[in-house]
Order: structure tokens, then sequence, then C-alpha cells
């Protein structure tokens, strides 16, 4: 693994690049597998790249799909996190001055969390995120969150993001969570709802359009239907 390194998948922006979404896939707990570009995790956050692409890359925004060395989240070496911070060191390099929006799904939701203390990155978007009990919220202090949970989801505890929710928006500079009836975590039974939901992510982080879910007070923003 060691002589390993993280692969970029990138759909370019419309003109000058004034922003990066960089898309984060799941994984597992533990495991020092590959990740293949047929593995299903990797798959699943496709569709999604490409609704980012299709609704931001003509106001400039950037879009790379991250695939990651090996499955596991692997504590303590937190493999995935290490890959991340890789890709945005990359973008940094390529794309100074650039802010960053992330946007992962349940092991890639909880990377994203992690990593949202990087400089460029001003928002998050956590799909049907892990999100344990204890998982630190500082990381997304004075940044814009979004979290996504199916009610239906057995992988990942919708209560836990709750909590984290809960925790987070003391710290971050707003915070939203839906929750999407009758969704399980694979993201499958209602795929349209979670893409309009990740272009209206990356449109309001752009600045090309206001997500209207931050017109609610910030005490009703934890359980918002969808």
């Amino acid at each position: 693994m060691t002589d390993r390194i993280p692969a970029l998948r990138v759909w370019a922006a419309k003109g000058p690049v004034r922003a990066v979404a960089l898309v984060l896939h799941g994984g597992a707990e533990a495991g020092l597998a590959q990740v293949r570009p047929w593995g299903l995790a990797y798959l699943r956050m496709l569709p999604l790249a490409r609704a980012i692409s299709a609704a931001a890359a003509r106001h400039g925004v950037e879009v790379r799909l991250l695939r990651n060395r090996v499955r596991g989240w692997n504590e303590p070496g937190l493999h995935p996190v290490a890959d991340a911070r890789w890709a945005l060191a990359r973008i940094h390099e390529e794309r100074p001055g650039a802010p960053v929006f992330l946007v992962g799904h349940s092991m890639g939701g909880r990377v994203a969390l992690r990593v949202a203390d990087d400089p460029a990155v001003t928002a998050v978007c956590a799909l049907a995120p892990w999100t344990p009990r204890g998982e630190p919220v500082e990381p997304v202090k004075e940044r814009s969150v979004l979290i996504a949970h199916g009610t239906l989801d057995h992988v990942t505890n919708p209560a836990e993001s709750y909590a984290y929710a809960e925790r987070a928006r003391l710290v971050a500079a707003r915070l939203v969570r839906f929750e999407l009836m009758s969704e399980a975590h694979a993201m499958l039974l209602r795929a349209p709802a979670w893409n309009r939901l990740v272009r209206g992510f990356t449109l309001d982080a752009a600045g090309a359009a206001t997500l209207p879910a931050w017109k609610k007070a910030p005490d009703q923003r934890l359980r918002l239907p969808l």
C-alpha cells in the first residue's frame, strides 16, 4: 500500500476556475484492500460528481472525485483522511486561492467533516455520514455545513448525525440537516433528490444561488424533511 497514491478524476469548469468541489466516497471501518475504479462506493459518487459539474461548471466550479488508496478508515492510520489531505494539497498547488467545497458520502462524509479545517475549505456537505459518538466538531468551525441522512439508513445511524449536528451548529458558521424520507444508505431509492441536494449545496457555496433552508431559524434546521 505504501507505494500507492490516490487517484483524482476531474470535470473541468467552463472558463476560469473560481472554486473546486472535492467529492469523497465511502468505505469501511477497516480494510487495506485497494479501491478499484469499479468499486461500488466509488461508483456511487460518479453521478453526484456529474450532477455537481452539470450545475456548477458554468459558474467556474471544477469538480474532482477522489479515489482512495484503500477501503478502510483504519484507526489510527486514518488512510482516507490522509488521502483527502493529499487531494487538498494538490488543489492548493494547482488552484491557489480557490475555495474548496467538500462533498462526502458515508465514511467520505466523516472524512469531509474531519478535513474541513483546511484553510481553503469554506463549505462541507456530508451525505449519510458516519459520525460516531465523540466525533470532533472543531474542524467545521466557521464553515457552512449541510448534513443529510435517509430515515431508513441501517448502515450509518441518523441519530448520530443528528447528535453531531447539535454539537457542530455551535461552532459552524451555519448548519442545516435534512432527513430524506423513505431512503436508505446507498442513496438509490431517491437518487434524484440527492442530486438536487448536492447541486443546491454547491451553487449556494459558490454564491450562484441561495439554499432555501437558510431562511429557517437556526434551531429549526436540524430535521428538515425532504
